[in-house]
């Protein structure tokens, strides 16, 4: 009984300590504000996040000089500040980890900023995979 009570523990614990992972759904829900600006579709998006993050809102990928944060993977280097790069740019005027936090707000708000000065093809997994046969990416349950 004590190693069941146990394991339960520490079960409940990881759970607890586990990023914000979402389903297909509630990205699909999440990112209606960003349906069709810059003429990217929602499909598109939930395809996009899915290979950017995994629907991670608490991702946080190294590269060689920069770190990318959030559902969208945002990059330190230009569009939000951290302490490993404190002389980004910072275009998007916000502390990177903010991105890696359950409110998406923020999170549209540099994403259109970025739309607006670099386009759709600052996520190298649109072009590649999300760009046709959007079908799989649309969410039923809506």
């Amino acid at each position: 009984m004590m190693s069941f009570v146990s394991l339960l523990l520490v079960g409940i614990l990881f759970h607890a300590t586990q990023a914000e992972q979402l389903t297909k759904c509630e990205v699909f829900r999440e990112l209606k504000d960003l349906k069709d600006y810059g003429g990217v579709s929602l499909p598109e998006w939930v395809c996009t996040t899915f290979h950017t993050s995994g629907y991670d809102t608490q991702a946080i990928v190294q590269n060689n000089d920069s770190t990318e944060y959030g559902l969208f993977q945002i990059n330190n280097k230009i569009w939000c500040k951290d302490d490993q790069n404190p002389h980004s740019s910072n275009i998007c005027n916000i502390s990177c980890d903010k991105f890696l936090d359950d409110d998406l707000t923020d999170d549209i708000m540099c994403v259109k900023k970025i739309l607006d000065k670099v386009g759709i093809n600052y996520w190298l997994a649109h072009k590649a995979l999300c760009s046709e046969k959007l079908d799989q990416w649309l969410c039923e349950k809506l």
